[in-house]
């Protein structure tokens, strides 16, 4: 069986290729299956609680020894340094001007902080982690070729006795966070998502008593949350105000992290340039446009398509990244498919 490597996502096969119907994705999903015969009805599944998703194509990182906590809260956006054991934690690496590098999905258990991270992004996490290090008591090592990871749709945190499992907590408030979008009716509150980290060994056995749903289930109820992925939503300019990711991610009263200027600088005096929107496309046709495209207001580029799905209820959607001034009551074009926008991030 081939694993991750620091080559790259692209070097991956799941073993769970080889069940009949299965559909191996593409770019940052390659390696896993897209579906397994029917995406809408695997969404209905995980809707339901009773499927599980293949996640084993993303990096898994592990921080250990006694300063661990101290310092990875020293130098990310999370407050992390009293992290209780089997509690989960979303974390991002900004860069020294504030732009998101890294998103990481963090569980202690009271010995070993690990780390899930996007397809191929661990050997750079990793360098990076070991050049800050410094002089603390600190080990950093890239797993990835010894555990994998199980997407599952539970919202509760891994018991003793569990493998390490990473909750996911969005869209709830964290303490000393601040939303850019809605407190109260947001639809990421219906989406419940945890991932379990077992050893690649038992990966098989793991899967192997319950229906599969593939990625195109998940990032259909995800895009549906409003949830940012890392190198979906972001790019090089990408700060977490304009994707509502502090509400998760970012604690705005802890000690100095690379690129807190930015962030408190547009937190207290100002908005961010651009926005997070969710659409609803035009389903008359029967193709999509590719994430990646042009999103148009009477011909002028505005923003542009970060992800894009088909809901086993809502039909086509997607999120945009917009310029922030964009307004909201404009039909957009995306592809030569109209696009009615829902605002997210406000103007």
């Amino acid at each position: 069986m081939t694993t991750p490597t620091s080559t790259g996502p692209e070097t991956y096969r799941s073993p769970l290729l080889d069940r009949p119907g299965a559909v191996a994705g593409d770019r940052e999903d390659a390696g896993v299956a897209a579906h397994h015969g029917d995406p809408l009805r695997e969404q209905r599944l995980l809707v339901e609680g009773l499927a599980a998703v293949d996640l084993s194509h993303r990096g898994v990182v592990t921080v250990t020894g006694p300063d661990r906590l101290t310092w990875l809260h020293s130098i990310t956006t999370q407050h992390v340094s009293t992290l209780a054991a089997r509690t989960s934690a979303e974390d991002l690496v900004l860069s020294p001007k504030g732009h998101v590098e890294h998103a990481l999905h963090l569980v202690d258990d009271g010995e070993t902080t690990w780390i899930t991270v996007e397809p191929g992004t661990a050997p750079a996490l990793v360098a990076w982690l070991r050049s800050m290090q410094f002089m603390l008591r600190v080990e950093v090592t890239d797993v990835t070729d010894r555990y994998a990871v199980v997407g599952e749709p539970i919202r509760s945190e891994g018991a003793e006795g569990e493998p390490p499992t990473w909750c996911d907590p969005w869209p709830l408030m964290g303490p000393d966070s601040a939303p850019y979008g809605p407190i109260v009716g947001h639809p990421g509150e219906e989406r419940a998502w945890r991932e379990v980290i077992v050893p690649r060994g038992e990966l098989v056995a793991r899967m192997s008593d319950r229906p599969l749903a593939g990625t195109w289930a998940a990032e259909a109820l995800r895009v549906a949350a409003w949830r940012p992925r890392l190198g979906f939503e972001t790019d090089h300019r990408t700060i977490a105000h304009e994707l509502d990711w502090l509400r998760t991610a970012v604690h705005l009263h802890k000690g100095c992290y690379r690129g807190q200027e930015t962030v408190a600088r547009v937190h207290n005096l100002g908005r961010p340039p651009r926005r997070l929107a969710f659409v609803h496309l035009d389903g008359s046709g029967h193709v999509l446009p590719e994430r990646d495209a042009a999103v148009e207001v009477e011909g002028r580029v505005v923003g542009r398509l970060t992800s894009v799905a088909r809901h086993h209820e809502d039909g086509p959607i997607g999120l945009v990244v917009l310029k922030r001034n964009t307004p909201t009551d404009v039909d957009l074009t995306i592809s030569g498919i109209s696009a009615s926008q829902q605002e997210i991030v406000p103007r």
